[in-house]
């Protein structure tokens, strides 16, 4: 019987490496790889963040995944070999064995004498005994034979039929011819007080006189070879997990070598950044980290020279201001008492000579309100203003305001209306809280042409706010934040109607930023402005949020049809009055008018009265 006869079935051979090679496999990766837990909704968030502020983990975590990566696709194919080399080995060695024993057994079958008075059960048990002989002499591994004829079954050691695989069997019994072929198929060997084991059977069938007339199966045991891949595998294993956890200890080594420059240049930043401007850092080496250290102390050194030369011309000019101030005191005194003599006798003068006293008696009083705001700057820049905080109720603090003002907004024919829910307690610095609001209110009448202005008090439980809103020119969008620079003016060739020092709105600012709140202003061209102050309603307290919407409300609010004197609306402004409200956290506009219909409640027209 040649080698070409010896033929596999694909679909029963399949069993055999799944059983020695790619079933433990199988279920090691479903138990590791069965899906996780999923995790709370809440925690999920941790891990991100860690991923995302952490490099080293970022390095190491990668390092991780693409060693698993490539060690499992490095075992999986270094397995696949090595089931195929062991079991191609095994497959070649025992075809081999199995042929010879089949031709043994029908070289015994075509001895036999036809006038011989050997019986079956005689003749199968020699057959079986030469070959079981055969198989004890040979050095190869064990197999097992069952020979099965029409008057019963003999078989070799403690193999049980069922042993042979069913589709073997069908094969075996439609061979027909002389020669028949030598079958093969993958089974499992069951055994009599013995473990299964996978292994490989071969059956054919022997021939008298032309006949076919016994089927001859031999079973061979693999369990060595199981073994031996086993024993690959997890040697495969191990190794695979050892190198993994070399080359993520690696990266961590080689991440923190690199991030721990990185770190310490970042500490140093913020040293510097905090004012600490004589922390270096330490040099090691002439790498590029090195070099990276070198030029952090040279960029130190350059920011250390650069603020401390800012910080001369800042002291020199604080010190100059301050100086001309104090020295311009005691001339502007004796100019004040000459002028206020020349005032008081200048019904005595001749009309031009009156209104010259008149003139300098106004400027002189513009004079010493710019020495005194120059005073007030310098203060602030020095840092030496201080806050002396107390319960204030906003509503007397804007009346105090109103009352101070009441002859320039008469004067200017100016009516102003105030709108407050009731009380409003914050505890603030009355004295600059009132020269904020004064100065606010001031501006409104100058920018405001004679048109009426509006002032909003609004609190919650964390902060307080007013806003000062005139109907005059206004101002554009981007000059929002320039209203607040010193001496800054949005029209230089506009004059000053009310002769104010150019520095309320700076010195403003910073009485506002003294007690940690707010001061913003918003303006359109046509439209007017609005100023709005947000303080915390306790000292030392951090703003969340505003009261009062910076937009005016009365461009929140649907606007009443204006009268033929009045501009058309502007499409963008109304475009942008709808953006602003929808982000700016809308009041309700019941304050208004309090009594909810639209007319001025008593208080409000005693207070207009007044003012008018």
């Amino acid at each position: 019987m040649s080698e070409a006869n010896t033929r596999a079935d694909p679909v029963a051979d399949v069993p055999v490496t799944g059983s020695v090679v790619t079933g433990p496999a199988l279920t090691a990766t479903a138990s590791a790889g069965g899906e996780p837990d999923r995790p709370s909704r809440r925690w999920w968030r941790l891990p991100v963040d860690a991923w995302q502020q952490s490099l080293p983990l970022r390095v190491v975590a990668t390092t991780f995944i693409a060693s698993v990566v490539v060690m499992v696709l490095g075992g999986v194919l270094l397995m696949q070999q090595a089931a195929i080399g062991v079991l191609d080995a095994k497959s070649r060695a025992a075809t081999g064995q199995a042929q010879q024993a089949a031709r043994t057994a029908q070289s015994r079958l075509d001895a036999l004498n036809v006038d011989s008075d050997t019986g079956p059960n005689e003749l199968l048990e020699g057959i079986l005994t030469d070959i079981s002989d055969r198989n004890s002499s040979a050095n190869s591994s064990t197999y097992y034979v069952i020979l099965e004829s029409q008057i019963g079954t003999q078989k070799s050691g403690n193999v049980v039929e069922s042993s042979v695989p069913q589709n073997l069997r069908d094969q075996v019994r439609a061979s027909k011819g002389a020669d028949p072929p030598l079958w093969k198929a993958p089974t499992t060997v069951h055994t009599t007080g013995g473990p299964d084991v996978p292994g490989l059977a071969f059956g054919t069938t022997l021939s008298v006189g032309g006949v076919p007339s016994y089927q001859v199966y031999i079973i061979f045991r693999m369990e060595q070879e199981a073994d031996t891949l086993r024993a690959l595998q997890q040697a495969v294993l191990i190794t695979g997990a050892v190198l993994v956890f070399l080359l993520t200890f690696i990266a961590g080594m080689v991440s923190r070598q690199v991030v721990s420059p990185i770190r310490a240049a970042r500490r140093a930043a913020e040293r510097l950044a905090s004012g600490n401007l004589e922390d270096r850092m330490t040099v090691k080496g002439k790498d590029d980290l090195a070099r990276l250290a070198i030029s952090m102390n040279y960029m130190a050194s350059e920011l250390q020279k650069q603020i401390t030369q800012l910080e001369e011309l800042s002291r020199v000019q604080q010190r100059f201001v301050t100086d001309v101030s104090h020295e311009l005191r005691t001339p502007l005194t004796t100019v004040r008492m000459a002028a206020e003599m020349l005032y008081e006798a200048r019904e005595d003068f001749d009309p031009l000579a009156a209104r010259s006293a008149e003139l300098l008696q106004v400027e002189l009083d513009r004079f010493e309100s710019l020495l005194s705001d120059l005073l007030e700057i310098s203060r602030f820049d020095a840092g030496a203003a201080v806050l002396t905080p107390a319960p204030t109720d906003l509503n007397e603090l804007v009346d105090r305001v109103l009352g101070g003002i009441a002859s320039l907004s008469a004067s200017t024919n100016t009516e102003i209306r105030v709108h407050s829910s009731g009380p409003i307690t914050a505890e603030l610095d009355s004295r600059r809280i009132e020269r904020v609001l004064r100065n606010l209110v001031v501006n409104a009448i100058e920018h405001g042409e004679h048109r009426p202005i509006d002032i909003h008090l609004a609190g919650d439980d964390d902060a307080v706010a007013i806003a000062v809103r005139d109907h005059g020119v206004g101002f554009e969008a981007a000059q929002a934040k320039q209203v607040f620079h010193r001496f800054w003016r949005a029209d230089p060739s506009r004059e000053r109607r009310i002769g104010g020092t150019g520095l309320g709105l700076s010195i403003s600012m910073e009485d506002t930023r003294l007690h940690g709140g707010w001061l913003n202003a918003w303006g359109r061209p046509g439209r007017g402005a609005q100023f709005r102050v947000t303080l915390p309603r306790q000292a030392g307290a951090i703003l969340q949020q505003s009261p009062l919407p910076l937009v005016p409300r009365d461009l929140i609010s649907p606007l009443p049809m204006p009268s033929p004197s009045e501009p058309e609306p502007d499409p963008a402004d109304d475009e942008a009055r709808n953006t602003a409200g929808v982000g700016a956290g809308l009041v309700p506009d019941s304050d208004r008018s309090r009594d909810g219909t639209g007319r001025p409640t008593p208080i409000e027209q005693t207070r207009g009265e007044e003012l008018r």
